[in-house]
């Protein structure tokens, strides 16, 4: 019987993962290198869709404590990746602080200033004399490349391709972009999205956004809101040019096919349900 390599994929979401990786990777905090290895493995814990670095913990150029007071409260932002199931995986807004897998929650001590909880040892025999560090604490570079949002998947990839087929946009009966030199986004598990030059897109009808997010295989993204609706908050966005990896997509203006209708060659698009189909949950992809 034929097996569909995404259910594997997912269905090793309720597990610990992890995968070495070849790149040199360093942390460091207000200028102070916390760790400089070329034995990083990048660790999944439980539920987790995005992955983080652990590191050897005899490497750290600073030291572990055990914190001092009990742990605050973690608020679990779950959602289901597909369609009808349950919610199964943390968004990756979820903090490090919510562990799914047993292990030692530490603080990250260095000469000027300490880092509460920002390093864990899980409780795993594979992972024996690593720790997972938090990564929005630090600021990483992969060889001499900053990172940010999180480290990027190995099993996760992004592709884009030029179109000349009528991609068009509305939201509430009105025509927010129309265009024939779309470039189409195709991302592992994720609905494709369209990146529609901005001469084709009415930003006359739409307002500047103080919203920002980031994602570590295309930038920072800004973003456009369409005040004449309910569904228009935060709904399109566009890349910085700061990753080369997604030049063809700089510049361009992408919106939610979860909340707006996309029609591609006449063709009414499905809607697909995702963590971004409310404007609360509105992060770019």
């Amino acid at each position: 019987m034929a097996t569909r390599l995404s259910k594997v994929l997912i269905g090793t979401f309720p597990q610990l993962r992890y995968e070495p990786t070849a790149k040199r990777v360093r942390a460091s905090h207000d200028g102070s290198v916390v760790v400089d290895t070329a034995r990083a493995l990048l660790i999944w814990e439980p539920r987790r869709i995005t992955p983080i670095f652990a590191v050897p913990e005899q490497e750290l150029l600073a030291e572990l404590a055990p914190p001092p007071l009990p742990a605050a409260s973690v608020e679990e932002h779950a959602f289901a990746l597909r369609q009808g199931e349950a919610p199964k995986s943390l968004d990756p807004k979820t903090a490090f602080g919510k562990h799914t897998c047993a292990g030692e929650e530490l603080d990250v001590v260095l000469a000027g200033a300490t880092v509460p909880r920002a390093a864990f040892r899980p409780e795993d025999p594979d992972l024996a004399g690593y720790v997972v560090l938090d990564f929005s604490a630090f600021d990483w570079l992969e060889d001499d490349e900053e990172i940010i949002g999180h480290p990027r998947d190995p099993f996760h990839r992004v592709d884009i391709r030029a179109s000349s087929r009528d991609v068009d946009v509305a939201l509430d009966g009105v025509t927010l972009a129309s265009t024939t030199g779309a470039q189409l986004l195709y991302e592992t598990l994720l609905p494709v999205r369209y990146y529609i030059p901005p001469t084709d897109v009415r930003l006359d009808l739409m307002e500047e956004s103080p919203k920002r997010t980031v994602c570590p295989y295309k930038g920072q993204a800004s973003y456009w809101s369409y005040p004449e609706s309910g569904q228009g908050l935060n709904i399109a966005w566009s890349y910085d040019r700061r990753f080369p990896d997604a030049a063809q997509i700089h510049g361009l203006i992408s919106f939610f096919t979860e909340r707006v209708d996309v029609r591609v060659d006449g063709v009414l698009q499905p809607h697909p349900v995702t963590p971004w189909s409310r404007p609360s949950g509105a992060v770019a992809l």
